[in-house]
């Protein structure tokens, strides 16, 4: 654990890179919007939101995972289970976390104001999956830290599921294309580029699906799988249609603006999610 910010730094720069290059060498799609222009706008909101979680949430999710065990806070420090369970059961437990706070940021408003500025762009890419407004972040480590402390998560089971997360959302928004042969077993696993992708769709009906980061399976278990688009992948319109492809959506100053300046017109559907069909909600998104 106290090599932890290197082994975060460097699976995150190696993933970062490697991702970036099969972009540049093999892209899924073009660009409406110069990359430079995206670049410095996403990872400048990157840097924005690593300051300002560090300022309000300074107390890092090892730390609180250490301290738990040392104090028997949370389940998994009450009861006696094999390590490897503990550690296995953690990573399925905050996964299944995630997802609903996914899911949640699309059906309430005002923190569907915030997540929009990750469905804003007009374009997906690596750079995409670190784009979130520094709000959303602070949110995530709060909802994080409740998890692991309720649960009691292990410290080593925090920092394989911290590094897991960030380098799968960098994998699935990618602007890659996996050949067929391989898309199609790794989608029974993960979510993949594809997949991911029509949950960028500007179709509610798509948003409001694929909402795992990691494996797919929660959103077969909840009903909010979507294996197709109405569109092929290559011609599905992505982004928020009242955020077309301009200065806006490739501007640090706007993206951090942006929950605070376009009123929501619309509020979510209040209709049950099938187990047959993906949630939708009657947002212009």
């Amino acid at each position: 654990m106290t090599n932890e910010v290197w082994w975060r730094l460097g699976v995150f720069m190696s993933i970062l890179m490697i991702m970036m290059l099969i972009e540049w060498r093999m892209p899924a799609r073009k660009a409406p919007i110069k990359s430079s222009k995206r670049w410095f706008a996403n990872f400048g909101l990157v840097f924005a939101s690593s300051v300002i979680a560090r300022l309000l949430v300074p107390v890092g999710l090892t730390a609180v995972a250490l301290y738990n065990a040392q104090h028997g806070i949370g389940l998994f420090n009450t009861i006696n289970l094999p390590s490897i369970v503990v550690i296995v059961l953690s990573l399925l437990l905050l996964d299944i976390v995630i997802y609903w706070q996914h899911r949640l940021f699309h059906r309430v408003p005002i923190l569907w104001r915030l997540h929009r500025v990750h469905h804003a762009d007009a374009h997906v890419d690596t750079s995409t999956g670190l784009r979130f407004h520094p709000i959303e972040i602070v949110l995530s480590i709060l909802v994080k830290l409740i998890a692991v402390s309720l649960l009691g998560v292990p410290a080593i089971a925090v920092l394989i599921f911290e590094i897991t997360l960030n380098g799968l959302a960098m994998f699935n928004h990618a602007n890659i294309r996996l050949p067929p042969a391989i898309e199609k077993p790794v989608r029974l696993v993960l979510m993949t580029q594809i997949l991911h992708r029509i949950h960028h769709s500007q179709r509610p009906s798509e948003t409001n699906s694929n909402y795992g980061f990691s494996v797919i399976w929660w959103d077969w278990i909840f009903g909010s799988y979507k294996g197709e688009a109405v569109k092929a992948d290559n011609e599905l319109k992505i982004g928020l249609k009242e955020y077309p492809a301009t200065k806006q959506n490739a501007s640090l100053w706007g993206l951090l603006l942006m929950p605070f300046k376009t009123p929501i017109t619309s509020k979510p559907s209040t209709s049950k999610p099938s187990t047959s069909k993906s949630v939708t909600q009657n947002q212009s998104h």
